[in-house]
Protein backbone atom coordinates (compact mmCIF):
# COMPACT_ATOMS: atom_id res chain seq x y z
CA UNK A 1 0.00 0.00 0.00
CA UNK A 2 1.34 3.28 -0.93
CA UNK A 3 0.87 5.18 2.36
CA UNK A 4 0.83 8.56 0.52
CA UNK A 5 -2.65 7.52 -0.89
CA UNK A 6 -4.44 6.46 2.06
CA UNK A 7 -7.12 8.77 2.74
CA UNK A 8 -8.82 7.10 6.10
CA UNK A 9 -8.72 7.69 9.20
CA UNK A 10 -5.82 5.97 10.94
CA UNK A 11 -6.04 4.19 14.96
CA UNK A 12 -3.58 3.06 16.91
CA UNK A 13 -4.73 0.43 19.68
CA UNK A 14 -2.33 -1.15 22.54
CA UNK A 15 -2.86 -4.33 23.72
CA UNK A 16 -4.85 -5.02 20.70
CA UNK A 17 -3.89 -8.56 20.52
CA UNK A 18 -6.11 -10.22 22.82
CA UNK A 19 -9.52 -9.28 24.93
CA UNK A 20 -10.85 -5.68 24.90
CA UNK A 21 -8.45 -4.51 22.43
CA UNK A 22 -8.75 -7.08 19.94
CA UNK A 23 -12.39 -5.96 19.34
CA UNK A 24 -11.85 -2.32 19.20
CA UNK A 25 -9.25 -2.57 17.00
CA UNK A 26 -11.38 -5.28 14.74
CA UNK A 27 -14.47 -2.41 15.43
CA UNK A 28 -12.15 -0.06 14.08
CA UNK A 29 -10.78 -1.92 10.78
CA UNK A 30 -14.21 -2.85 10.36
CA UNK A 31 -15.63 0.92 10.41
CA UNK A 32 -12.91 1.77 7.63
CA UNK A 33 -9.83 2.81 9.46
CA UNK A 34 -6.25 1.73 9.14
CA UNK A 35 -5.32 0.35 12.41
CA UNK A 36 -1.85 -0.83 14.06
CA UNK A 37 -2.18 -2.88 16.56
CA UNK A 38 0.50 -3.76 19.58
CA UNK A 39 1.17 -6.63 21.75
CA UNK A 40 4.01 -7.06 23.99
CA UNK A 41 3.94 -10.83 23.46
CA UNK A 42 4.68 -13.25 20.61
CA UNK A 43 3.84 -12.44 17.50
CA UNK A 44 0.77 -15.47 17.13
CA UNK A 45 -2.01 -13.93 18.83
CA UNK A 46 -1.13 -10.82 16.63
CA UNK A 47 -1.37 -12.85 13.72
CA UNK A 48 -4.62 -14.43 14.61
CA UNK A 49 -6.29 -10.29 14.30
CA UNK A 50 -4.39 -10.04 11.32
CA UNK A 51 -6.42 -13.29 9.83
CA UNK A 52 -9.68 -11.76 11.08
CA UNK A 53 -8.83 -8.56 9.80
CA UNK A 54 -8.07 -9.94 6.13
CA UNK A 55 -11.82 -11.05 6.33
CA UNK A 56 -13.07 -7.34 6.26
CA UNK A 57 -13.39 -5.05 3.19
CA UNK A 58 -9.63 -3.53 2.51
CA UNK A 59 -8.41 -6.33 4.30
CA UNK A 60 -4.95 -7.05 6.13
CA UNK A 61 -3.15 -4.86 4.06
CA UNK A 62 -5.08 -2.08 6.39
CA UNK A 63 -3.65 -3.62 9.68
CA UNK A 64 -0.01 -3.00 10.90
CA UNK A 65 1.04 -5.55 13.61
CA UNK A 66 3.63 -4.46 15.76
CA UNK A 67 5.51 -5.73 19.09
CA UNK A 68 6.30 -3.30 21.56
CA UNK A 69 6.70 -2.21 24.82
CA UNK A 70 4.22 0.72 25.35
CA UNK A 71 6.27 1.79 28.45
CA UNK A 72 9.12 2.28 26.40
CA UNK A 73 9.61 6.10 24.77
CA UNK A 74 11.83 4.93 22.05
CA UNK A 75 9.09 1.63 21.24
CA UNK A 76 6.47 4.03 21.55
CA UNK A 77 7.84 6.47 19.15
CA UNK A 78 8.86 4.22 16.55
CA UNK A 79 5.55 2.78 16.83
CA UNK A 80 3.98 6.28 16.28
CA UNK A 81 6.48 6.87 13.22
CA UNK A 82 6.18 3.22 11.72
CA UNK A 83 2.11 3.83 11.34
CA UNK A 84 2.50 7.42 10.08
CA UNK A 85 4.86 5.78 7.37
CA UNK A 86 2.64 2.45 6.65
CA UNK A 87 -0.85 4.78 6.11
CA UNK A 88 0.21 8.23 6.10
CA UNK A 89 -0.74 9.83 9.43
CA UNK A 90 -2.25 8.86 12.77
CA UNK A 91 -5.79 9.96 13.99
CA UNK A 92 -6.70 8.23 17.11
CA UNK A 93 -5.04 5.92 20.46
CA UNK A 94 -6.58 3.86 22.22
CA UNK A 95 -4.35 3.34 25.04
CA UNK A 96 -5.83 -0.22 26.03
CA UNK A 97 -2.21 -2.33 27.28
CA UNK A 98 -2.71 -3.52 30.48
CA UNK A 99 -1.19 -5.64 33.23
CA UNK A 100 -3.70 -6.94 35.62
CA UNK A 101 -3.80 -8.48 39.22
CA UNK A 102 -2.54 -12.13 38.00
CA UNK A 103 0.74 -10.83 37.69
CA UNK A 104 0.28 -10.82 41.60
CA UNK A 105 -1.85 -13.68 42.18
CA UNK A 106 -3.90 -16.45 40.21
CA UNK A 107 -6.10 -16.56 43.21
CA UNK A 108 -6.48 -12.88 43.36
CA UNK A 109 -10.26 -12.80 43.49
CA UNK A 110 -10.49 -15.34 46.04
CA UNK A 111 -7.27 -14.71 48.21
CA UNK A 112 -6.97 -11.40 47.82
CA UNK A 113 -2.93 -10.02 48.46
CA UNK A 114 -2.31 -6.96 50.78
CA UNK A 115 -0.77 -4.40 49.23
CA UNK A 116 2.38 -5.09 51.38
CA UNK A 117 2.97 -8.50 50.38
CA UNK A 118 2.93 -7.79 46.85
CA UNK A 119 6.44 -7.41 45.48
CA UNK A 120 7.78 -4.43 44.53
CA UNK A 121 8.98 -5.60 40.98
CA UNK A 122 5.60 -6.77 40.11
CA UNK A 123 4.14 -3.21 41.41
CA UNK A 124 6.44 -1.51 39.11
CA UNK A 125 5.92 -3.33 36.26
CA UNK A 126 1.81 -3.03 36.65
CA UNK A 127 2.77 0.30 36.66
CA UNK A 128 4.96 0.50 33.94
CA UNK A 129 1.91 -0.60 31.70
CA UNK A 130 -0.70 0.87 32.73
CA UNK A 131 0.20 4.27 33.57
CA UNK A 132 3.58 5.31 32.03
CA UNK A 133 2.55 3.23 28.81
CA UNK A 134 -0.51 5.09 28.20
CA UNK A 135 1.71 8.71 29.18
CA UNK A 136 4.59 8.43 26.63
CA UNK A 137 2.32 6.47 24.02
CA UNK A 138 0.20 10.03 23.96
CA UNK A 139 3.13 11.91 24.30
CA UNK A 140 4.60 10.40 20.68
CA UNK A 141 1.74 11.36 19.24
CA UNK A 142 0.36 14.42 20.32
CA UNK A 143 3.48 16.14 17.56
CA UNK A 144 1.08 15.02 15.21
CA UNK A 145 -2.03 15.46 16.83
CA UNK A 146 -1.57 19.08 17.36
CA UNK A 147 0.09 19.96 13.84
CA UNK A 148 -3.13 18.44 12.51
CA UNK A 149 -5.50 20.04 14.68
CA UNK A 150 -7.30 16.50 15.37
CA UNK A 151 -6.34 13.85 17.83
CA UNK A 152 -8.24 11.23 19.74
CA UNK A 153 -7.04 9.58 22.91
CA UNK A 154 -9.12 7.26 23.79
CA UNK A 155 -8.04 5.53 28.13
CA UNK A 156 -8.91 2.22 29.09
CA UNK A 157 -10.01 2.31 32.76
CA UNK A 158 -11.71 0.18 35.27
CA UNK A 159 -14.76 0.93 37.63
CA UNK A 160 -14.00 2.91 40.74
CA UNK A 161 -15.00 0.02 42.89
CA UNK A 162 -11.98 -1.99 41.75
CA UNK A 163 -9.97 1.14 42.02
CA UNK A 164 -10.12 1.19 46.02
CA UNK A 165 -11.24 -2.36 46.27
CA UNK A 166 -8.98 -4.35 49.24
CA UNK A 167 -6.54 -6.57 47.26
CA UNK A 168 -6.62 -5.51 44.22
CA UNK A 169 -2.89 -3.01 44.19
CA UNK A 170 -1.20 -2.18 42.13
CA UNK A 171 -4.15 -2.77 39.34
CA UNK A 172 -6.91 -0.29 41.04
CA UNK A 173 -4.93 2.16 41.80
CA UNK A 174 -2.77 2.42 38.52
CA UNK A 175 -6.34 2.92 36.61
CA UNK A 176 -7.04 5.53 39.26
CA UNK A 177 -3.78 7.45 38.52
CA UNK A 178 -4.71 7.11 34.43
CA UNK A 179 -8.48 8.64 35.24
CA UNK A 180 -6.61 11.61 36.92
CA UNK A 181 -4.44 11.73 34.06
CA UNK A 182 -6.84 12.03 31.53
CA UNK A 183 -9.43 14.17 33.01
CA UNK A 184 -5.96 16.57 33.43
CA UNK A 185 -5.21 16.04 30.04
CA UNK A 186 -8.55 17.11 28.82
CA UNK A 187 -8.43 20.66 30.15
CA UNK A 188 -4.63 20.74 28.73
CA UNK A 189 -5.80 19.75 25.12
CA UNK A 190 -9.12 22.58 25.32
CA UNK A 191 -9.09 24.35 22.00
CA UNK A 192 -6.62 22.07 19.84
CA UNK A 193 -8.72 19.72 18.40
CA UNK A 194 -7.32 17.02 20.40
CA UNK A 195 -9.81 15.34 22.95
CA UNK A 196 -8.74 12.44 25.89
CA UNK A 197 -11.70 10.05 27.29
CA UNK A 198 -12.37 7.47 29.11
CA UNK A 199 -13.94 3.97 28.24
CA UNK A 200 -14.41 1.29 30.34
CA UNK A 201 -16.77 -2.07 30.24
CA UNK A 202 -18.76 -1.08 33.12
CA UNK A 203 -17.92 -4.79 35.19
CA UNK A 204 -15.67 -7.32 34.78
CA UNK A 205 -15.20 -8.67 31.31
CA UNK A 206 -14.39 -12.11 30.00
CA UNK A 207 -10.84 -11.37 28.92
CA UNK A 208 -7.19 -13.11 30.40
CA UNK A 209 -7.09 -10.35 32.81
CA UNK A 210 -9.18 -12.76 35.12
CA UNK A 211 -7.80 -16.34 36.24
CA UNK A 212 -8.72 -19.49 34.80
CA UNK A 213 -10.86 -21.78 36.59
CA UNK A 214 -13.14 -21.85 39.57
CA UNK A 215 -11.62 -18.29 40.32
CA UNK A 216 -12.82 -16.60 36.80
CA UNK A 217 -16.09 -15.52 38.13
CA UNK A 218 -15.05 -11.13 38.76
CA UNK A 219 -15.74 -9.79 41.85
CA UNK A 220 -18.12 -7.67 39.67
CA UNK A 221 -20.61 -10.76 39.37
CA UNK A 222 -21.18 -12.30 35.35
CA UNK A 223 -18.32 -11.35 33.08
CA UNK A 224 -19.02 -8.82 29.86
CA UNK A 225 -18.52 -9.73 26.66
CA UNK A 226 -15.63 -7.58 25.15
CA UNK A 227 -17.82 -7.06 22.54
CA UNK A 228 -19.43 -4.06 24.98
CA UNK A 229 -16.58 -1.82 24.12
CA UNK A 230 -17.06 -1.80 20.07
CA UNK A 231 -19.54 0.81 19.24
CA UNK A 232 -18.36 3.45 22.57
CA UNK A 233 -14.04 3.01 21.12
CA UNK A 234 -15.23 3.83 17.84
CA UNK A 235 -17.60 6.76 17.88
CA UNK A 236 -14.74 7.94 20.28
CA UNK A 237 -12.04 7.72 17.65
CA UNK A 238 -14.54 9.43 15.13
CA UNK A 239 -14.62 13.46 13.69
CA UNK A 240 -18.18 12.89 15.51
CA UNK A 241 -16.75 13.21 19.00
CA UNK A 242 -14.91 16.48 17.87
CA UNK A 243 -17.05 18.14 20.70
CA UNK A 244 -16.33 15.98 23.97
CA UNK A 245 -13.22 15.09 25.96
CA UNK A 246 -12.61 14.40 29.82
CA UNK A 247 -16.02 11.87 29.36
CA UNK A 248 -16.35 8.12 31.10
CA UNK A 249 -18.05 6.11 28.86
CA UNK A 250 -19.67 2.73 31.13
CA UNK A 251 -19.74 0.43 27.32
CA UNK A 252 -22.26 -1.59 28.92
CA UNK A 253 -24.69 1.28 29.42
CA UNK A 254 -23.93 2.30 25.49
CA UNK A 255 -27.04 1.42 23.40
CA UNK A 256 -26.13 0.87 19.76
CA UNK A 257 -29.68 1.21 18.87
CA UNK A 258 -30.06 5.05 19.64
CA UNK A 259 -28.11 7.99 18.23
CA UNK A 260 -24.64 8.67 18.74
CA UNK A 261 -25.96 11.52 20.90
CA UNK A 262 -28.22 9.71 22.86
CA UNK A 263 -26.47 6.67 23.50
CA UNK A 264 -23.60 9.06 24.65
CA UNK A 265 -25.78 10.65 27.01
CA UNK A 266 -26.77 7.28 28.60
CA UNK A 267 -23.34 6.18 29.25
CA UNK A 268 -21.45 8.85 30.26
CA UNK A 269 -20.83 10.55 33.48
CA UNK A 270 -19.10 13.82 34.02
CA UNK A 271 -17.07 15.41 30.73
CA UNK A 272 -16.09 18.82 29.42
CA UNK A 273 -16.68 20.20 26.12
CA UNK A 274 -13.53 20.54 23.52
CA UNK A 275 -13.16 24.46 23.12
Amino acid sequence: MDAHTTTVRVAIVTGGSRGLGRVMALALRAEGYAVTITASGTSAALDEVVADAAKLPGGAELLLPLIADVGDPNRAREVVDATAERFGGVHALVNNAGRGMRLVSETFTTDPVHFWDVPPATWAQIIETNVNGPFVMSQAVMPRFLAQGDGRIVNVSTSAQTMVRPGYAPYGPSKAALEAMTRSWATDLAGTGVTANLLLPGGAADTELLPAGPDRKGADGNLLSPEVMAAPAVWLCSPESANVSGARIIAKLWDPTLSADEAFAAASSAHVVAG
